[in-house]
């Protein structure tokens, strides 16, 4: 049988470092040929060659470190997908493993460029609302990372156009409180990342409000018509096409004529008769003194006891026969041969049910 060990019959060769390289010494020449003074020489020019190793290296290390944080803080959305449409799996099969999640929906959908148009941005900034409410727990960190970056473009384009104040005011107040609650149990991990970089973003959203509290509306430049100088009649038809009877009542406060016209009752019955049903009416009458119904006080009464009805102009769609997940004007690959038959439409609470497995 070979001997496989270290061969004990010789030391072998030995080398060592000199100021014209290795050289190769063997047991009876080594203490002739190396000084003590050349050994200690080499021994400190390699400590030394260490030691700007690891200063490059730190060096390097702390280079990237702050590009990668300058980069982190110039893309407000590192790692987010611009897909118009989705397919959505809720099971394991052969050819895809795993599932779709909420998160990683609110990632790959384009919802960057659905609070640009006119049309979905209410659709979005309910979808912000309902999430802060009740799913910030079930989004990935990735996915909260870019929720707070979309509310932070919704929170910018607000004070661009100066437009839709309260509903952003009413969503930060709604994120804030859900906050609130979430950071006192971080003990039970119930949010992802560290309890720091919430509490940043907590006073992130007191700054929001700060700012979108000291807005100033800026009144243009024009000299043309303005809704006072319409006929009363123009004035009311236009009030007929708010869906918010708090929109009336500020609109009441800018003159009296228009606080005269914001009290009509046939306005405030038919805000009530679009988000109410006939039964929920009925549960809450309210009779003045002179017999006639109160239709402003039990728009409000019936506001706390029932949700309003939701419209909008544009929703996400889901195909059953593809299960794919789209914008209304995208065309996603359907196969089937009724592709319209096939499609819903999908309310904000619509969007999170679907991922309730």
């Amino acid at each position: 049988m070979p001997f496989l060990g270290q061969d004990w019959r010789s030391p072998g060769q030995s080398w060592v470092k000199t100021e014209e390289g290795w050289k190769k010494t063997t047991t009876d020449d080594r203490n002739n040929n190396v000084s003590m003074e050349s050994f200690c020489k080499a021994k400190q020019e390699e400590c030394f060659n260490k030691e700007n190793l690891l200063l490059s290296l730190s060096y390097d290390m702390a280079a990237k470190k702050r590009k990668k944080d300058l980069m982190n803080n110039n893309t407000k959305v590192p790692y987010f997908h611009r897909e118009k449409w989705i397919y959505v799996h809720k099971g394991s099969t052969k050819e895809r493993h795993g599932y779709c999640t909420l998160g990683e929906a609110f990632n790959r959908l384009d919802f960057c460029s659905a609070i640009k148009d006119t049309r979905r941005f209410n659709y979005v900034v309910r979808l912000l609302e309902l999430i802060a409410k009740s799913q910030l727990p079930s989004l990935s960190g990735v996915a909260q990372k870019n929720y707070m970056n979309i509310l932070e473009r919704v929170v910018q384009k607000v004070l661009d156009d100066q437009q839709n104040v309260r509903p952003i005011k009413e969503l930060l107040q709604t994120l804030y409180v859900s906050l609130c609650g979430l950071v006192q149990d971080m003990g039970k991990s119930v949010l992802v990342g560290n309890i720091n970089i919430w509490v940043h973003r907590m006073e992130n959203i007191l700054q929001w409000q700060q700012r979108l509290d000291n807005i100033q509306i800026n009144r243009p430049t024009s000299t043309g018509m303005t809704l006072t100088d319409l006929p009363a009649s123009l004035q009311l038809n236009i009030m007929q096409r708010l869906s918010d009877g708090r929109d009336l009542v500020s609109l009441g406060q800018v003159c009296p004529d228009l606080g005269a016209l914001t009290e009509d009752r046939l306005l405030w019955k038919r805000l009530c008769q679009y988000h109410f049903t006939d039964r929920q009416i009925r549960k809450r009458l309210m009779v003045s003194d002179k017999g006639h119904l109160e239709w402003k006080k039990m728009y409000f009464k019936l506001s706390r006891c029932y949700p309003h009805r939701e419209q909008y102009s544009d929703t996400l769609h889901f195909c059953t026969h593809c299960h794919i997940l789209f914008w209304k004007d995208t065309n996603h690959p359907c196969t089937a041969n009724n592709p319209e038959s096939c499609t819903m439409s999908l309310s904000p609470q619509d969007f999170i049910n679907l991922f309730n497995f």
